[in-house]
């Protein structure tokens, strides 16, 4: 593609005299021309925006070591998919609780308990979005809260499912806090719990951070396998094994991954096992029409699932 000519008025306009500004504002105004007149050569991007030669070549050089523009066949220079990414990520975290809501208002109404949204950071995770109802305690978690990730089933629910390298930062960031008496603070036993959580699909807190408290989770997963967030179900109800937490797990699990289809994520065919970034994933039953399965499909769910 031969260089774009811009106007010269529109240029100054838009762009101003590039000359008495920062390496940041030439960066961003390099890709930001890319964006709207690329792939153009560096004479042609120095032209545009007023730049000496050599400095337009040094932004267009840290910019490709950054990932952030590659050359064509011709040698001009693009955007690459790298600004994609960043902003799917951003992208992530605003659709996140719009498509949750209805999810966790379905769910509230099917268990009678408070149902909540959480997304990491850092160490922690913090509290998007909740819905409680007028049949169970109400649990006083604030929307910001942050909690840490070892000892709510939201946290072990994420942490299950991020990269090895990642899930061990984490561990490490901090000390692993007693809240109860039923906290996991031994980091090896907290990797086997995790471990069960990655292969069996869903996180459970039995009271770990609140004492009478019981809690359910499931990871919510993007397009590229990575949990980026989890939904739960939580209450005074006890979640041991049997058929009512195998029939709330098949409810959480159809949710989850209603969701993260929204998101871009593809699962594995029924009852097959794959890893994502480096770990093993168990694929839930298929959502049926809005959001979570009646009582006919726990008995498929948990055929497809295994510990």
């Amino acid at each position: 593609m031969n260089p774009v000519a811009y106007d010269c008025a529109y240029s100054r306009s838009k762009f101003g005299n590039h000359a008495s500004l920062s390496s940041i504002p030439r960066a961003v105004h390099v890709v930001d021309l890319l964006a709207h007149r690329g792939p153009l050569g560096v004479r042609a991007v120095a032209q545009q925006l007023h730049l000496p030669l050599g400095s337009a070549h040094r932004i267009l050089t840290d910019l490709a070591g950054e990932a952030i523009i590659e050359r064509t066949a011709t040698g001009e220079w693009e955007l690459s998919y790298r600004l994609l990414e960043i902003v799917g990520a951003q992208l992530e975290r605003v659709q996140l609780p719009r498509l949750a809501r209805p999810v966790l208002e379905q769910l509230a109404s099917d268990t009678r308990e408070t149902t909540f949204l959480a997304v990491p950071s850092r160490d922690e995770i913090v509290y998007l979005d909740k819905v409680q109802t007028d049949l169970q305690l109400q649990l006083n978690v604030e929307l910001g809260t942050r909690r840490p990730m070892h000892c709510t089933g939201l946290g072990k629910a994420i942490l299950a499912n991020l990269p090895e390298a990642q899930q061990e930062q984490v561990l490490a960031a901090s000390p692993l806090r007693a809240f109860t008496p039923n906290t996991i603070t031994d980091p090896m036993l907290l990797r086997l719990d995790l471990e069960r959580t990655r292969r069996r699909g869903y996180a459970v807190d039995r009271e770990e951070i609140i004492l009478g408290v019981q809690c359910v989770a499931v990871p919510i997963l993007n397009h590229a396998g990575r949990a980026v967030g989890a939904i739960s179900v939580a209450g005074t109800t006890p979640k041991t094994e049997g058929e009512r937490l195998d029939a709330l797990v098949a409810r959480l699990s159809a949710a989850g991954e209603y969701v993260s289809r929204r998101l871009g994520f593809t699962p594995p065919a029924s009852g097959s096992t794959a890893r994502t970034n480096g770990q093993q994933a168990t694929s839930a039953p298929p959502p049926t029409h809005a959001v979570v399965p009646d009582a006919s499909a726990v008995a498929e769910a948990e055929a497809a699932r295994t510990e």
